[in-house]
């Protein structure tokens, strides 16, 4: 049995997040999809919105779990029982980034880091972008899940 742990901010999850998650399902016999709270971000949504956002989205995938966490990660993937993580990649500054992540969860905990790439359409989506264009009044329709669309309309609601 293998346990994947996808990690992220999700603020908020994007069409390339579920993506991921998605593929992620068809693959590993459990997904807990890993909400992180980072005091270093300023988040738009709260962790439990973002945690229900995901619920919302990820309702129709058996095998998935969605938990919020702090601290190390090598220490969540432990206590979830986490076999690797799994991170989604859009272009080489991310796998520059993630690269080095990885290596060293992997020399903190011997855990293994898979990296999935996003599809190629989805491939410039960043939730940074997705909430500026929201933020400017434009249209997040094809770019997040509807209910995520909604709650990024009332949050930039004037």
């Amino acid at each position: 049995m293998i346990t994947a742990l996808v990690p992220g901010s999700f603020d908020p999850p994007t069409n390339g997040h579920v993506d991921v998650i998605e593929r992620c399902s068809s693959i590993f016999d459990t997904v807990v999809v890993g909400v992180v709270a980072n005091p270093s971000k300023s988040a738009l949504f709260t962790l439990s919105e973002r945690v229900g956002m995901l619920e919302g989205v990820c309702s129709g995938l058996d095998n998935i779990a969605i938990e919020s966490f702090t601290g190390l990660l090598v220490d969540v993937a432990r206590d979830v029982g986490a076999n690797v993580i799994v991170k989604g990649l859009r272009a080489m500054t991310d796998f520059d980034y993630e690269l080095q992540l990885a290596q060293m969860n992997r020399h903190l905990s011997g855990i293994m880091t898979m990296f999935v790439a996003t599809k190629p359409e989805l491939g410039y989506l960043s939730s940074s972008l997705v909430k500026e264009v929201a933020r400017l009044g434009g249209s997040v329709v094809a770019l997040v899940p509807g209910s995520v669309a909604a709650a990024l309309e009332e949050a930039f609601d004037d």
